[in-house]
């Protein structure tokens, strides 16, 4: 079954929350920014899910402006190939404005952020949900819970709700990528 790069649930928002799909090619020690005091954390070579949301229905806390800030790097550094290929889809589909590329460049922000400036972490797939609900924590708290993920490292890109994590590694491959569109539509009819 082939999936699609980019996913696209809902029509009506311009927030939302999202799952990224980043492959790491080999395996890294990393710091996170001052995430755990600058901690060193081992990821191994594979594919990793992040869980995140962008709530604002315009600027640069809307869905797709965070979407294209995380497939941007800093500096003179390449964007991830998939950059282009979300900007045309969200233009085509009324996702965000026009103009989604920031003026100002990037700078390492988020936990996230470290991890898909290296040009070893790419990212594969996107699954937007256009929704003002606040879905992140469920859907993260699910995923957690499946028995192909695995923890990283408790809190890491989770500041907002201790003890929970938001980058996940998966195990299992082609087939849990294949079925996560159906996890997140289970996850989205369930009340909270």
């Amino acid at each position: 079954m082939e999936i699609p790069s980019i996913v696209i649930i809902g029509n009506d928002s311009q927030a939302g929350t999202y799952l990224l799909r980043i492959h790491l090619k080999e395996n890294i020690t990393l710091k996170f920014g001052r995430f755990k005091k600058g901690k060193l954390i081992s990821l191994p070579t594979g594919d990793y899910v992040y869980i995140g949301s962008a709530l604002s229905e315009k600027g640069a806390t809307s869905l797709a402006r965070r979407l294209i800030r995380h497939a941007t790097r800093t500096g003179d550094k390449l964007p991830h190939p998939i950059r282009e290929k979300m900007i045309n889809r969200f233009i085509e589909c009324g996702l965000g404005p026009r103009d989604l590329l920031s003026k100002h460049g990037k700078t390492l922000h988020w936990n996230i952020d470290f991890l898909l400036d290296l040009q070893l972490a790419e990212l594969v797939n996107i699954f937007a949900i256009r929704s003002t609900e606040r879905l992140e924590n469920r859907l993260a708290k699910r995923l957690e819970r499946d028995p192909h993920t695995e923890i990283i490292e408790r809190g890491l890109g989770a500041n907002d709700a201790p003890g929970a994590t938001h980058l996940l590694r998966i195990r299992e491959n082609r087939m849990w990528w294949a079925s996560l569109t159906d996890k997140v539509k289970s996850v989205l009819k369930e009340s909270p």
